[in-house]
């Protein structure tokens, strides 16, 4: 399989069609970014390590049978994925108060959250991608009430996966982002990126930062915090 055409390049990832109208050829970037971009860097092996990051835990994932786009990796920057149109939401799921949660309810930062809190986030950059609800979400005709019933399953599935995959490498999963796509029969897959760029991590014993805080908040440099959560997902599958 070939790369080809440019589909799409992001703020961590570019798009090329391939030679099958099903598949994409996804390369991670270098590129850092916070504040909805208004902080950027590039940082020189971030790539690799999200695309291997990625990679493993989508496989996790298929192994408890959640679907996903993921198909396979290709090298250290690149992987294969499933052509699916993308839903235009941000499904956060948060299961202890943190960042942008702890601020807007005035909740210190640890503070476990009684059972997993949903979010949904409209992705719409010029408008730095605000809240919403789901008669927005209706609204603006982006899924249908089932098909927010399915998004909210799912996600709930991943976060009990995902704690269950973290505990055992003694991490523990703050909240993280999900993006999810159609595939042309109108099927919901799990899609985009599950990385340290994507998920708040805290070292269970220390409670170290192992995520993009490190850079949103300049606690010093990710690449040895995101070699750290690759060496234990790496050790885990041994």
């Amino acid at each position: 399989m070939e790369k080809g055409t440019l589909l799409y390049e992001g703020k961590a990832k570019q798009l090329f069609q391939t030679e099958d109208p099903e598949v994409v050829w996804v390369e991670y970037l270098n590129q850092a970014t916070a504040l909805n971009g208004a902080k950027k860097d590039q940082i020189s092996g971030k790539g690799e390590l999200n695309n291997q990051i990625t990679g493993l835990i989508f496989e996790f994932l298929n192994d408890k049978g959640i679907k996903n786009h993921y198909i396979k990796q290709l090298s250290a920057t690149e992987q294969l994925i499933q052509t699916v149109e993308i839903i235009p939401l941000e499904v956060v799921v948060r299961n202890v108060a943190a960042g942008s949660f702890s601020k807007r309810l005035a909740i210190p930062e640890g503070t476990p959250l009684k059972q997993p809190i949903i979010e949904f986030y409209y992705k719409n950059d010029e408008l730095d991608d605000p809240m919403i609800i789901d008669d927005h979400i209706r609204f603006l005709e982006i899924a249908t009430t089932e098909e927010i019933a399915q998004l909210r399953q799912m996600a709930l599935e991943v976060d009990r996966a995902l704690i269950e995959l973290f505990d055992a490498i003694d991490i523990q999963l703050i909240d993280f982002k999900l993006e999810f796509g159609r595939q042309k029969d109108g099927s919901i897959l799990l899609a985009d990126e599950i990385s340290p760029d994507t998920c708040r991590l805290w070292d269970k014993k220390t409670k170290d930062h192992l995520d993009k805080d490190i850079y949103r908040r300049d606690l010093g440099d990710i690449i040895p915090v995101y070699q750290e959560v690759l060496n234990r997902l790496e050790k885990r599958g041994e």
